[in-house]
């Protein structure tokens, strides 16, 4: 493939990226393995196409594998002392759970499904605090006084 060929592969992957589809960085660094394909061929390289594609192949995901997590974490990341869950929150029981039973709760318009880690029963009505949370399944411990 001409080396022009590749730029124009690699500024429509930038483009699409950049403008309408959010692939998540994906297209990004696709893109930038084309157009260094054609700035290889640009400079006289004169490689065998499917050396190009190969070529093309190896820069996109050697790109992907050492920059894309850093760049999507910088740029797409939480902001700054933002927690992303309700861990640490207090809620009050509709049921009461023995220690280790499981139950269910609406919480924050979200049916999760709760378990008591705590050594000791919970009532109804009582309020604990969220240890932890896994998937959509809520760790209750006991509020220390």
């Amino acid at each position: 493939m001409p080396w022009w060929g590749w730029m124009i592969i690699g500024a429509i992957l930038l483009g699409a990226e950049l403008l309408g589809v959010d692939a998540a960085f994906y297209l990004v660094f696709i893109g930038i393995a084309a157009m260094i394909t054609g700035l290889v061929e640009l400079a006289g390289a004169g490689l065998e196409v499917w050396v190009q594609w190969i070529l093309f192949a190896v820069i996109a995901i050697a790109l992907m594998v050492l920059f894309r997590k850093q760049l999507y974490a910088k740029l797409r990341g939480g902001g700054v002392g933002y927690q992303t869950g309700p861990a640490g929150e207090i809620l009050t029981l509709e049921q009461a759970l023995e220690p280790g039973q499981t139950g269910r709760i609406n919480y924050r318009g979200t049916d999760w499904t709760i378990v008591n880690d705590s050594d000791r029963a919970f009532a109804a009505g009582q309020r604990v605090r969220i240890s932890r949370v896994d998937g959509l399944k809520l760790n209750l411990d006991a509020i220390k006084e």
